[in-house]
C-alpha cells in the first residue's frame, strides 16, 4: 500500500511568503545601496576622463585651460564646446559655429549649432540624476539637454568680484569677470563696443596654489523642466562657486534664465542678483552619502561631504589664495 504525500497546508504556504517577502525586504536596501555605489564611481570615473580632457586641451593650447564663457559672455558657447574634440565627439565640435562669439553671429540656440546641443555627452552625465532638456523642442528645432558638471569659477561668484568680506582669490576658470549684470551684447551693434572681456584663459602656470590645492571641476545638478540648471552649454549654468557649500541650503541664483526651488532633491533657487546674491551657483548631487565628487586641477578625483569646513571648501576655489589647506578636515 502507497504512503500518502502530505500537501502543504495553507497556512504554512502563507508562512513561507511572509519569510521571503522579509528576506527581500532586508536584501533590496543592501541591492539599491550597490547601485548607487556603482552610479557615484560612474560619476567619479566621468569626472576623471573630464579632468583628462582638460589636460589634453592644455597640450594642444600652450598649457591654458579654456575660457568658462567666450569672449561676449553667455551664448556663444562654454568650456564644454572646447572640450569636444576630447571627449570623442569631435564630430560636434566639426559642426559647432561660432565659438566664442568672435564675429558675434550665431548663438548656442540657433538652428545651425542646435544639433550640438541637442545632444546628451555619456561623459558629462551622471546616472544618478535625472535627465533634462530645459529648452524644448519646436516644429525646426531639437530640444537642449543638460548635464551634471560645471567648471570652478572660484570662491565668490560668477562676477569674480570680492563678496561680503570674502575676496575673490583667482580660479582656474574665468566668467564674468568684473560684472555687475551683463550677460552680453544684445545686438551687433552693441558688440562693436562691448567693452568687458569674459571668459579670458587661464594657464596652469598661473595656478599659484597647485593643482593638487584647486578644484577644476565638480558636480552639479539637472534642473527639472525649465530650470535651466545643469543646462552647461550656456554661461550662465557652466560652472559653480565655493562661496556655496556642497548641498547648500542657501540657493543658486540663476540670471537670464529660469529655475525652480526643490527641496528633495535640494535644490533652492532665485533668479534676482543683489549686491549681496549675484549669480553664483553650488555644487550639488543627489549620492546618498552626502557630498560631491570633484576633480582636482592635477586630475585626481574625490568625494567631498556635505560637512567639510566652510573655510577648507572656500578655499579650495580659489587658485592665487596661498592658503595652506586639507580637504580632510
Amino acid at each position: 500500500m502507497g504512503t500518502k504525500r502530505r500537501a502543504f497546508t495553507l497556512v504554512e504556504l502563507l508562512v513561507v511568503i511572509a519569510i521571503i517577502g522579509v528576506l527581500v525586504a532586508l536584501l533590496l536596501p543592501a541591492v539599491q545601496a550597490a547601485r548607487e555605489a556603482a552610479r557615484r564611481m560612474q560619476c567619479q570615473n566621468n569626472l576623471k576622463q573630464l579632468g583628462l580632457a582638460m589636460h589634453n586641451y592644455t597640450s594642444s593650447f600652450k598649457e591654458s585651460l579654456p575660457g568658462g564663457v567666450g569672449r561676449y559672455g553667455c551664448c556663444w558657447g562654454t568650456w564644454q564646446m572646447s572640450i569636444l574634440p576630447f571627449i570623442e565627439a569631435q564630430n560636434l565640435a566639426d559642426i559647432y559655429v561660432n565659438l566664442g562669439g568672435a564675429d558675434w553671429g550665431p548663438r548656442y540656440g540657433t538652428a545651425i549649432n542646435r544639433p550640438v546641443v541637442s545632444s546628451r555627452l555619456p561623459t558629462l552625465s551622471c546616472p544618478s540624476d535625472i535627465k533634462n532638456a530645459p529648452i524644448g523642442a519646436t516644429a525646426t528645432l531639437l530640444p537642449v539637454t543638460s548635464h551634471n558638471y560645471g567648471v570652478n569659477y572660484g570662491n565668490t561668484s560668477f562676477f569674480q568680484t570680492p563678496l561680503n568680506g570674502i575676496p575673490f582669490l583667482g580660479a582656474p576658470f574665468r566668467a564674468y569677470t568684473q560684472s555687475t549684470s551683463d550677460d552680453g551684447p544684445i545686438g551687433a551693434a552693441a558688440a562693436l563696443t562691448f567693452p568687458r572681456v569674459y571668459g579670458q584663459h587661464v594657464t596652469l602656470a598661473e595656478i599659484v596654489d597647485g593643482t593638487s590645492n584647486t578644484l577644476m571641476a565638480a558636480e552639479v545638478l539637472q534642473g527639472r523642466g525649465t530650470d535651466l540648471r545643469g543646462f552647461s552649454w550656456w554661461g550662465g549654468a557652466s560652472g559653480f562657486v565655493t562661496y556655496l557649500a556642497p548641498n547648500s541650503s542657501a540657493p543658486d541664483v540663476i540670471t537670464g534664465g529660469y529655475c525652480t526651488s526643490l527641496t528633495s532633491p535640494r535644490m533652492p533657487c532665485v533668479t534676482a542678483t543683489t549686491a549681496t546674491r549675484p549669480r553664483m551657483m553650488g555644487a550639488r548631487s543627489v549620492h546618498a552619502a552626502g557630498g560631491v565628487n570633484v576633480a582636482f586641477c592635477d586630475g585626481h578625483v574625490r568625494f567631498l561631504m556635505n560637512g567639510i569646513d566652510y573655510k577648507v571648501w572656500n578655499y579650495l576655489g580659489t587658485s592665487q589664495g596661498s592658503e595652506a589647506v586639507n580637504p580632510d578636515e
